[in-house]
């Protein structure tokens, strides 16, 4: 019986090739079968062996060709036919990446699987624009909140919970639901005038940003005509974009509304 390979479930981080991890960058270009999702970019890609077989397996919202369950079926497949297995996913891979998932059917299945964690993509954006995600005296936490639901289903969310503006709140895959997401937060008593960032392809040569308040993000997104995966980072530290002054001089920035 040949011997079964191993999955590795492998952060690609935010975009920029040079905030893999070592681990990651020496797997992806070791493994045999690479299965990757959508935002993972082609520079990443290029690194992969010459002879690799590269399974693209990318979503994107309201558009899955290939479903969760038949993503599990590949990674058990390959790797009982012996295949050392890369499972790449943008940002890391336990975070809105289901690669918890992905670790409970591989367990299920006997196969070995070891994770290798990314640069989020909060991580990323805010190191990209230059504000820190805590900072004391200004936002002693931070949570992160998917903007996108299982199924595209309607959000499901206690806003109660996350009106907070001790804290920061970064909404990851909101550019469909910021609106709602704003709306929300300003029922439940989150000022008007909380500053909100929008950090667009984060890290890359593409980066745009929007610097906003709440009451008036979901108007300004719906004029920025934004595309691609955004981050929002809502809170207090969002208004230190200005005051540090790193944003970056190469990248678009559609509006300042905050201060």
């Amino acid at each position: 019986m040949m011997p079964k390979g191993k999955v590795h479930l492998v952060g690609a981080g935010p975009g920029d090739p040079e905030l893999l991890t070592l681990k990651a960058a020496r797997l992806i270009a070791s493994a045999r079968v690479l299965v990757h999702d959508r935002l993972v970019s082609d520079a990443i890609l290029a690194m992969a062996r010459p002879d690799a077989v590269l399974i693209d397996v990318g979503k994107s919202p309201k558009r899955h060709p290939v479903p969760q369950e038949a993503i599990n079926e590949i990674l058990i497949a390959q790797a009982k036919a012996g295949h050392d297995v890369v499972r790449l996913k943008g940002g890391d891979p336990f975070i809105f990446g289901r690669g918890g998932e992905e670790a409970l059917a591989l367990a299920e299945a006997g196969i070995a699987c070891e994770i290798v964690p990314g640069i989020t993509a909060a991580q990323g954006a805010a190191a990209s624009v230059g504000i820190p995600l805590t900072h004391r005296g200004v936002a002693e936490h931070v949570t992160y909140l998917t903007g996108h639901c299982r199924a595209d289903q309607p959000l499901d969310v206690d806003f109660s919970k996350l009106a907070d503006s001790d804290g920061t709140l970064v909404v990851y895959m909101g550019l469909a639901t910021i609106a709602e997401i704003a709306g929300q937060l300003l029922a439940h008593g989150l000022p008007s005038a909380t500053p909100v960032l929008v950090v667009n392809r984060a890290t890359t040569d593409r980066e745009r940003h929007l610097l906003s308040t709440l009451a008036e993000i979901a108007e300004d997104v719906a004029a920025s005509a934004l595309e691609g995966p955004c981050l929002f980072v809502i809170g207090a530290v969002a208004g230190l974009a200005g005051r540090l002054g790193r944003i970056r001089d190469d990248a678009t920035v559609f509006a300042v509304a905050a201060q």
